[in-house]
């Protein structure tokens, strides 16, 4: 049985992915979208008890095919290092240690296929005095200095959702290193192992951050810089009908532009960069902002380059005219999600499908691995299957 057509950059890849929650679904689902053929495997007794998602919203599900297999006994692991023999890649973000119990480390993994590329997830990368502990996103934005920066002066710090470390410097590091992994085996014909940490990927994301503090052109305290809040020309005001615009003129031709619209008194629009004149002249943008509604601020600035944006909440944002000429927002079954980024000229993404439990397109999934009909039908009846 041949597996469905697909399309993408990385059509006729197999990638096997770890069931998890967070960074690897995300990661999986994205190389999905990009033509790898992506087959998901779930412990047979798997939960997700603190997420109960219906499943047409179920997003770590789609575009996968499933199977469930008992890691606990021989036949189940052995079954997978035979799914492995023909893979290109496999996905995990379980805590280090756990596939090596399961006989599922990197060794046993590579001496059937010296070739594969194996992504690991973790919090706190292999190794090190945290490695084992258990975290979640604002876990390693605290301990990689991120954290310490959002937030407003005299407040605590605030969750950036889950973006920053998870997906950020979760999901795209794995998605980056797995895909050069990938190049570097069209050279030398090995795989290797990607060690990709959360925390690593958070401090990274903030370099240039590093970067501004060692030159000492940033401050280490909250809401006092150019990016944090602390500058008037770069902030959010609430509007008169209790929304907020978003500020972003930074340029200079940007910021004259936002002054001559507001209008702001020449007094601040000839002082940009005047710090002393920065609290006089936030009270003053906050006081002409709180005059009009949003919407009508997001009219007067639409044709500008003022760098003025309305907030839009997440339900609003698949509506803007521009979201809409872009298709960044697309209908996948019962909801609507971001369509598959970024975009290729000659081999298109193609989004996922909602999850449908489909034993005939599993067993196809499955023989694009290497795995016979009759073998799967065999192990289905030992319960060491499901599918």
């Amino acid at each position: 049985m041949a597996e469905e057509k697909r399309t993408g950059p990385l059509a006729g890849l197999r990638i096997i992915e770890m069931a998890g929650l967070g960074p690897v679904p995300l990661a999986g689902l994205m190389l999905g979208e990009m033509g790898a053929t992506v087959l998901r495997v779930e412990r047979l007794s798997s939960t997700r008890a603190f997420l109960d998602i219906p499943p047409e919203f179920d997003i770590d599900r789609q575009g996968r095919h499933t199977v469930r297999l008992d890691l606990k006994r021989e036949e189940g692991t052995d079954f997978l290092l035979r799914l492995c023999e023909n893979a290109d890649v496999l996905l995990e973000g379980f805590r280090p240690g756990v596939m090596e119990r399961f006989g599922l480390g990197p060794d046993a993994v590579q001496a059937r296929n010296p070739s594969l590329v194996y992504g690991r997830m973790t919090g706190f990368g292999q190794e090190g005095p945290l490695a084992h502990r258990a975290g979640h996103d604002l876990t390693y934005l605290a301990y990689s200095g991120v954290l310490h920066a959002i937030g407003p002066k005299d407040g605590k710090p605030v969750p950036p959702l889950n973006l920053a470390a998870d997906y950020g410097g979760g999901t795209m590091f794995l998605i980056a290193g797995v895909l050069a992994a990938l190049l570097e085996r069209g050279r030398s014909g090995k795989g290797q192992v990607v060690d990709a940490a959360m925390i690593d990927g958070a401090a990274m994301l903030a370099a240039p951050f590093f970067a501004f503090l060692g030159a000492g052109i940033w401050r280490d305290s909250r809401s006092s810089n150019l990016l944090d809040s602390g500058c008037p020309f770069y902030d959010t005001y609430e509007t008169a009908d209790g929304r907020h615009v978003a500020v972003a003129c930074l340029e200079p031709q940007f910021f004259a532009e936002f002054a001559r619209l507001l209008p702001l008194a020449d007094e601040f629009a000839a002082a940009q960069y005047d710090r002393k004149a920065w609290p006089a002249m936030r009270t003053a943008i906050a006081a002409r902002i709180a005059e009009k509604p949003r919407d009508d601020w997001a009219a007067l600035f639409a044709d500008t380059d003022a760098c003025v944006a309305p907030v839009l909440s997440l339900a609003e944002a698949p509506d803007h005219p521009h979201n809409q000429a872009r298709q960044t927002f697309a209908s996948s079954g019962a909801m609507t999600r971001p369509a598959p980024a970024p975009r290729f000229s000659r081999s298109p993404s193609q989004m996922a499908a909602p999850a449908v439990a489909s034993p005939q397109a599993t067993s196809a999934a499955l023989a694009f691995f290497g795995i016979e009909d009759e073998e799967v039908k065999a192990l289905a009846s030992a319960g060491i299957i499901r599918h």
